[in-house]
């Protein structure tokens, strides 16, 4: 049997997919993105059996051999608590410069995902093209940038800060800052009063802000301006991305209320409030398609990855994939997870909507042991 090609080669091949795409939601070339992508990604398989000697066992368990695949979707995906108990990297340990830690309650062991300075470069250039297609597509050139997380030296493990950082790296706006903070548990705060003194300052000028932060910190911030009786209006073309879930960090508010309060204190239109999803297990994120989204708040959100990854709703019991508006886990085929695995099973309940889904959140205890086993 010939060896697969080299990583390092479907590196450069993913690169330039995502050159060649953008993260356009929509190439007109779809068939033929489609064909590149199962070559891709049966490549990659190929490659990450031979090379990441923890995911070769678990493909063996489960009696799969790379010659026995013939499609993307039947490449076996790994649990993301896996995370937690296996090293799933193709990398040497010399070669792994960082690794990024799944969020969660600081008493949890966190999931791994080692990066090398290769890995991490890909990283960078899936989430740099994930955003600026999705997130600063027609706004106006170099907005000031506001994370509402700590800065990359305090929160090195953060594949979210690492996100932030490179968006602010390829922007280059002098005034754009991180404004979080993480305390002695490693525990991540706002700093409320800085915030809301840079957000009048932008309010007083004409440049507009990019607010980037996860849903909890936009709680923090909406809770310290409903105390203060006050709104702020961000200048016209201003946009806000919020991401990730509350896991017991503040008060949880339903996406459509969150948005609305949201529009209501920083005065920015509901269609330039985006919202992410991502995971420290993948190097891609999902994002809603803007100019498509309708305007009813109660319509359902539906996600879609970039052209280098594809994300499946499958059965926990059967791991089959659902029908359409059916509910199961959350499965995505990430081609810029070159180095670890390509194919990952969330624990994340979602709606199958077409070629994206609806995500729901986290599956109860009893539903992620049911993809345990499935996976196992």
């Amino acid at each position: 049997m010939p060896r697969p090609p080299s990583l390092d080669s479907i590196a450069g091949r993913v690169r330039e997919l995502i050159a060649r795409t953008g993260a356009t939601p929509r190439p007109r070339d779809a068939a033929s993105v489609e064909r590149e992508f199962n070559e891709l990604a049966l490549d990659l398989f190929a490659a990450q059996f031979e090379a990441d000697a923890a995911y070769r066992r678990v493909c063996e368990v489960r009696g799969v051999q790379t010659a026995g695949v013939t499609d993307w979707r039947g490449i076996p995906a790994v649990p993301t608590v896996a995370f937690k108990e296996l090293e799933l990297t193709c990398l040497p340990p010399e070669a792994r410069a960082a690794v990024f830690h799944s969020s969660g309650t600081t008493r949890e062991r966190p999931g791994r995902h080692f990066h090398s300075r290769e890995s991490l470069a890909l990283y960078e250039a899936s989430a740099w093209a994930g955003l600026r297609a999705n997130v600063l597509d027609a706004m106006p050139p170099v907005p000031r940038l506001l994370a509402l997380t700590p800065p990359p030296a305090a929160a090195p493990h953060s594949s979210l800060v690492r996100m932030f950082e490179a968006a602010r790296s390829e922007m280059r706006e002098p005034e754009s800052c991180f404004i979080g903070t993480v305390d002695a548990r490693g525990a991540w705060s706002l700093d409320c009063e800085a915030l809301t003194s840079r957000l009048r300052d932008a309010a007083a000028s004409d440049k507009p802000v990019l607010l980037l932060g996860t849903a909890f910190s936009s709680v923090h911030l909406l809770d310290e301006l409903v105390q203060h009786g006050e709104r702020i209006a961000l200048p016209a073309g201003s946009r806000v991305l919020e991401t990730g879930g509350y896991k017991g960090r503040s008060r949880e508010l339903p996406r459509a209320e969150l948005h609305t309060l949201l529009t209501g204190r920083l005065g920015v239109p509901p269609r330039d409030i985006v919202t992410e999803y991502g995971m420290c297990e993948l190097s891609s994120q999902a994002y809603p398609h803007r100019h498509s989204a309708p305007d009813d708040s109660d319509a359902p959100c539906v996600m879609h990855f970039p052209p280098w990854a594809r994300a499946r709703v499958i059965s926990p019991e059967s791991g089959a994939e659902v029908g359409e508006g059916e509910t199961g886990l959350l499965c995505v085929v990430d081609l810029a997870n070159v180095w670890s695995v390509s194919a990952i099973l969330t624990g994340d309940l979602a709606v199958r909507r077409g070629t994206g889904f609806e995500l729901l959140g986290r599956a109860s205890q009893a539903g992620q042991r049911g993809c345990s086993l499935m996976a196992a």
